[in-house]
């Protein structure tokens, strides 16, 4: 089954700085039909205005991913770790035990990102961060691993959770076949450009479940960016 939700029918909050748009339920935005998709629990869709961000706060017991799709978001926190990830980059945050953070859009334009959070395995693990470098020719034509829990590649950034995000960056025309194991459930969404998924239309920026599928093909008329999470199911 596969089930497409549009970005125009998304969850969507917007004040001074942060025009947010919500996957699943997330603050004020509440539908009991989407409180989540296996361990996946919060895919938000995020525009920060420059200069402004995410004052210190804190987490428990998440995997948060940050996927940048326009400028660069500057991350502090209590463990004094401090980076700047830029466009197509990914940063993960392991709050596990409790972290307190901060990000900020500390560039002269606004901040485009995806903020990505997936329950961990275990609870009360030691807090982390790392980030790290994707450039873009090394996800061309293919879906490259980013960050994972189940895939020991090097480069890719590890989180808590039998899960697996992935990027890939396609010249028009140009198609992936996907194989999902049993049991196994899918959540994408076209970061760029628009997609076909085993025959549906797909537009920009809309969320993708997928279930009980065994394979996917997806293509594109048009060059496009894809954000794939594999997830365990059965939740």
């Amino acid at each position: 089954m596969i089930h497409v939700t549009p970005f125009e029918r998304l969850g969507a909050f917007k004040n001074g700085w942060l025009d947010a748009h919500h996957h699943f339920s997330f603050s004020s935005y509440y539908d009991p039909e989407r409180m989540g998709f296996g361990p996946l629990r919060v895919w938000n869709d995020d525009r920060i205005a420059a200069g402004t961000g995410f004052d210190m706060h804190g987490h428990r017991d998440m995997e948060i991913i940050t996927y940048v799709r326009r400028g660069a978001i500057t991350h502090t926190d209590h463990l004094k770790n401090v980076g700047r990830t830029e466009a197509g980059d990914v940063q993960v945050m392991s709050a596990g035990s409790g972290i307190m953070h901060a990000e900020h859009n500390q560039e002269p334009e606004a901040t485009e990102l995806f903020q990505i959070w997936i329950e961990p395995a275990r609870r009360g693990i030691t807090p982390a961060w790392a980030a790290r470098s994707f450039p873009k020719d090394g996800r061309a034509g293919r879906l490259l691993p980013l960050a994972s829990g189940r895939l020991t590649e090097d480069g890719v950034l590890p989180i808590h959770q039998d899960a697996t995000l992935f990027g890939a960056s396609m010249a028009a025309g140009k198609g992936l076949e996907v194989a999902i194991e049993p049991g196994r459930i899918v959540y994408l969404v076209p970061s760029a450009g628009s997609i076909v998924v085993n025959g549906i239309a797909v537009p920009n920026r809309a969320g993708v479940a997928v279930t009980d599928e065994r394979r996917l093909t997806i293509s594109g008329a048009d060059a496009y960016d894809l954000v794939l999470a594999d997830l365990p199911g059965g939740r």
